[in-house]
């Protein structure tokens, strides 16, 4: 293994949840204010993953009073606090990037079915 592979491996977060493109997810983020700290929430659907190991990021997507807003989160950041997938989404795309011309219903984006045990 290469040295800078191992001083990387060493930064990633342990416990990271299992999502993926189109589903909707709810990213708690440290607010620093001074000297005081807050977690803030940004809930939404993600439209892309990128890269791999320290340097993933991933795209969060919402519309909110009439515009449509955009994060990108560093997925090992350590001011990001914790990730909770609200819904899975069936989608058969890598990168949602329609979703920018979509507004309302048009913006909807399938529920997956689980069947099984």
């Amino acid at each position: 293994m290469n040295i800078m592979q191992k001083i990387e491996k060493a930064q990633c977060k342990e416990s990271v949840p299992d999502f993926k493109v189109g589903d909707t997810v709810k990213v708690s983020t440290k607010i620093v204010e001074g000297t005081t700290e807050r977690i803030q929430n940004f809930t939404g659907v993600v439209i892309a993953r990128k890269s791999f190991g320290i340097r993933e990021t991933f795209t969060v997507r919402r519309f909110q009073n009439g515009y449509g807003v955009e994060r990108i989160f560093p997925l090992h950041s350590p001011r990001v606090e914790n990730i909770t997938v609200e819904r899975k989404g069936q989608v058969r795309r890598a990168k949602l990037f329609y979703l920018r011309s979509k507004i309302g219903k048009a913006a909807r984006i399938k529920e997956q079915k689980f069947f099984g045990k």
